[in-house]
């Protein structure tokens, strides 16, 4: 006997075929490695495999699964089986044969081979699941309802692949996932792919999850829209990890690049500098910073940057703003960025650009006059333009009421009429003042 099986082994190793009572003869035998030398073959009749997806030796099993010759239904038992290398030796095989697979499969065994592709992508093991995940991952073909399954997976070694590369999540599927409170790792994972939509890009931004945003920042493929741009760069202060890609975006606004020049690294301010498309206001202006950062190396100027505090909260503001003025910062775009964040700041932007107190300011903004946040927008050198802003973000005149610039840019009140609405409301702030003095107020 053992002579025979001795010149079987033989023929086994010169890759003869074996005929069914070799391969009967085989599988009886007492020894494991007999056994694993027929299951992995490919020419071996289908119940003969099928008998072997049941031995009590692990190798064996985890060789049936690997033979792609194995009948569906040994396939199936194999995707309960107890050990974890025999289900991932089937992942890895079901996983190649899931091309055209869908869950409404008519042929009972193409319908067989999708029924233990669902059990594996619900298996326990986490390696079970990224294996089917990676092998999938790149399919134009692969089953669908599993990837997006698999998208899904709580383990980012199982969604990440999927969410990263796979061909077959729409924007809708990406939204869901997103709207569905994905965790920090999957947010990235979308961030990373390739030509991501729009849509998909502007939720994933709104969720200002720092690492996504930073991918998704450095993601040379993706289009973000310019007030999305703008939202981010204010809000980048507080987010090292977004300065660098945001200076590398190929287009950044001019308010973009101001508000970025505020914190970034001396490195990352000297790439800003250098940027091809600034305008001639802009490049002057980051001149005034780089200036002004080179003099806080030491007293005198550089010691009006350092950082400003007071008990007052309009001292407070006014010694910001003081601060930005110092540093040459203190423009249209200060005040405007300051408008959505911090309008005391703002108001006192305005206050040491026009030159005026700040409580004439305050006059001016609580009495929901157009004029007169047109004429404080006018004394402080800012263009009608900034002047629509000042009069809707921090004077909320209603759209309807704003005065807007003329068709060539002027400011549609002569500057005699916007002088007297400045001297009007300091008369009326310095009455107020002298009301409140004599407890009248």
């Amino acid at each position: 006997m053992k002579g025979l099986l001795q010149r079987v082994f033989d023929r086994v190793a010169r890759g003869a075929p074996i005929d069914y009572e070799e391969s009967k003869r085989l599988t009886a035998s007492a020894d494991p490695a007999d056994r694993r030398r027929v299951a992995s073959r490919p020419e071996i009749q289908p119940e003969v495999l099928y008998y072997l997806a049941a031995d009590p030796d692990p190798g064996v099993r985890s060789a049936i699964a690997a033979n792609d010759a194995t009948p569906v239904q040994a396939d199936l038992l194999l995707a309960r089986d107890r050990d974890e290398e025999v289900r991932g030796a089937l992942a890895r095989k079901i996983a190649r044969l899931a091309p055209g697979l869908t869950a409404a499969e008519t042929d009972r065994l193409r319908r067989i081979t999708f029924e233990t592709l669902e059990i594996l992508a619900r298996d326990q093991a986490v390696r079970i699941r990224r294996i089917l995940a990676e092998t999938l991952q790149l399919m134009p073909d692969a089953p669908v309802a599993i990837v997006r399954q698999l998208a899904r997976d709580d383990a980012i070694e199982v969604a990440g692949p999927i969410l990263r590369f796979s061909p077959l999540l729409g924007s809708d599927d990406l939204l869901d996932i997103i709207a569905a409170g994905a965790a920090s790792a999957a947010l990235v994972a979308i961030a990373d792919r390739e030509g991501l939509g729009t849509d998909v890009a502007e939720a994933v931004a709104a969720t200002d999850d720092d690492a996504a945003v930073a991918v998704l920042l450095a993601n040379g493929s993706v289009q973000l829209r310019e007030e999305t741009i703008d939202r981010l760069a204010e809000e980048a202060a507080n987010h090292p990890r977004w300065h660098r890609p945001l200076v590398a975006r190929p287009r950044l606004s001019d308010r973009a690049i101001r508000r970025l020049a505020q914190f970034v690294a001396a490195d990352l301010l000297a790439r800003l500098t250098a940027r091809s498309d600034l305008d001639p206001r802009t490049a002057a202006h980051l001149e005034r910073v780089v200036m002004a950062r080179l003099d806080g190396s030491g007293g005198g100027r550089g010691d009006a940057c350092g950082a400003a505090a007071a008990a007052d909260p309009d001292e407070a503001a006014l010694a910001r703003a003081r601060q930005a003025q110092a540093c040459g910062t203190l423009d249209a775009s200060f005040v405007l960025d300051a408008a959505g964040q911090d309008r005391r700041l703002a108001a006192a932007g305005l206050a040491l650009l026009a030159g005026v107190p700040l409580a004439v300011v305050d006059q001016i903004l609580t009495a929901g006059s157009a004029k007169g946040a047109a004429a404080l927008a006018w004394k402080a050198g800012l263009d009608a333009t900034a002047a629509v802003q000042i009069q809707l973000r921090l004077a909320r005149i209603p759209p309807a009421s704003v005065l807007r610039a003329s068709a060539d840019g002027r400011y549609p009140l002569a500057p005699a009429a916007l002088q007297w609405q400045i001297e009007f409301f300091a008369s009326v702030a310095a009455d107020t003042k002298q009301l409140a003095t004599a407890g009248l107020g």
